[in-house]
This record gives C-alpha cells, structure tokens and sequence, in this order.
C-alpha cells in the first residue's frame, strides 16, 4: 500500500486504529470518507469500530458490500457509533466497498497503485462515491505525504493541501500537536466565511 517515504499515521490517538489505517487500504479510504461534519480522528477511527464488530482484523471491501445492509447499519450505529449519522454513513461505506469490488476487484490499493498520474488518481478517487473535489484532493494529499503515494503531478492535483506546513487537512496530522493546528485552521476558515 505504502510508497517510499511512507511514515507512521498518527490521526486517531488511538495506536490499534492508526495501525489499522496503516496496514489496511480499504480502512484508510472509508476513514476518509467518514471524515465529514465528525471530528476527523473520531471518523478515522470508525474503520476500527467497524472491524472490531465485524471480527476482522482487516476490512475486505467484498465482505462488507455483501453484508446485509439493515445488520450493516446497526453494526455502525451501536454505541459508541462510526459517526453521527451512523445510518447514511453506513450506506455510503458500503457504496463505497461495492464500487472498489467493480472497479478494482475489491483491492483498494489498485486505485492508487495504477494511477498514471496525480490527475488521473484524483479523477479515480472523485468517481468514487461519497468523494467530491475536495475529499479528493485531500486523499490525494494524504497518500502523498503521508503513504509515499506520489505519482507525476501528485501535488499539482492535491492543490494546496500538498502544501508542506500548511495544517489545512488529515493529510498533515501526524501526532496531536498537529491535529489542533489542523482543527484551529479549520475553525479560522468557518469564521472568516461567516463573518460579514
């Protein structure tokens, strides 16, 4: 999964969770995908959640697309949940497991591993469901810095969030230091766009 220059991913505060984020494709892109109106390292974390009531130590994108989508959801919404709306984000996490089993015979790492260049990954990742441009180019940004994954053009495709130092997104939290200069950037944005 990881290129040369991959580190250690530290999102979540939580060691078992960030190793899974690591040693698992398919979890890191769903924590993506989780990674919207919840606080990043608790969307992070729900890949974990997920496998732990799953009763796997890795998710294969097969095994939950086929999963029963009623028992799937409930999975997601016991207490403590993957996310605030456990439900919906139940649904999409399964869209997301199926279109990975169509496109890429369920190996996740294959979307970023046959990328030609970092237009033609973020082109991948925006057909995905659940990921518009902006997810997208996040995720970009986040397998280049952090996972070595840097085709041709990667950063020109990341946009800003490829930035070095820039704090804007998951793609530079690295330990707890960095994820409150990542959230107070992210609170510095919604103020500037709701002041008049």
């Amino acid at each position: 999964m990881a290129g040369s220059g991959a580190r250690t991913i530290a999102i979540t505060g939580d060691a078992v969770a960030d190793a899974l984020l690591e040693r698992d494709p398919f979890a890191l892109l769903a924590g993506m995908l989780l990674d919207q109106q919840f606080p990043m390292e608790r969307a992070f974390a729900g890949p974990q959640k997920i496998a732990d009531r799953m009763g796997v130590d890795r998710l294969d994108p097969a095994e939950i697309a086929a999963h029963e989508p009623e028992s799937f959801a409930a999975l997601c919404t016991q207490p403590p949940a993957v996310h605030r709306f456990p439900g919906s984000m139940a649904a999409r996490v399964q869209a997301l497991a199926a279109c990975i089993v169509e496109r890429y015979d369920g190996d996740t790492a294959a979307l970023w591993e046959g990328a030609s260049s970092g237009a033609d990954l973020l082109a991948r990742l925006q057909a995905l469901p659940g990921f518009g441009e902006t997810k997208a180019r996040i995720f970009v940004a986040l397998l280049g810095k952090q996972r070595g994954v840097r085709p041709r053009g990667w950063k020109a495709a990341a946009g800003a969030y490829a930035d070095a130092g820039s704090w804007r997104s998951v793609a530079d939290v690295v330990d707890a230091a960095s994820l409150a200069r990542v959230r107070a950037f992210k609170q510095e944005q919604k103020r500037s766009v709701n002041t008049p």
